[in-house]
């Protein structure tokens, strides 16, 4: 395989940015995720990609949901925030102050994002570096108006 083309290729993906939120056990975690999808319309099912090492991976685990919270175009300081890991950056919702909704569910969503979808975890695929999250949609409510934020936009890249 050719690298270079691999890279290129890998980095036309065009990908959205998202906070993920978790709780369990008295724990919260949140970070920026971007490797995610609609798989199924009915039921409404999202793929997830988590990172092995992320500590909100234990928290969905243990919970067996999470909340995917659309982050609005003018975000990208705090996507690149959510994404610094716990061990850096600490208590991420008390560092940057981040207001919450608590969902029916019980499972935190970002106030200030575009809006937010529960997702129930049906099924989780080993998948390299990461875990892959098959959940179905569960409770979604829209909390503001806007434009998503993008990576392209956001002047973010994977490696490829």
């Amino acid at each position: 395989m050719d690298p270079q083309a691999k890279k290129t290729v890998l980095r036309q993906v065009t990908y959205g940015l998202y906070a993920v939120t978790a709780a369990y056990g008295g724990e919260r975690g949140v970070f920026t995720a971007n490797w995610l999808s609609q798989a199924s319309f009915d039921p409404p099912m999202m793929m997830l990609s988590v990172e092995r090492e992320s500590s909100t991976l234990p928290l969905i685990r243990g919970s067996g949901c999470f909340a995917l919270c659309p982050l609005a175009s003018h975000q990208r300081e705090l996507a690149g925030a959510l994404g610094r890991p716990k061990a850096r950056a600490g208590d991420k919702y008390a560092a940057l102050n981040l207001p919450i909704v608590e969902t029916a569910s019980g499972c935190p969503a970002l106030a200030d994002a575009l809006g937010y979808a529960v997702c129930r975890v049906e099924t989780e695929v080993e998948a390299g570096d990461s875990v892959v999250f098959l959940a179905e949609v569960i409770e979604a409510a829209v909390l503001q108006a806007g434009e998503p934020l993008g990576m392209r936009e956001a002047g973010f890249r994977h490696a490829g």
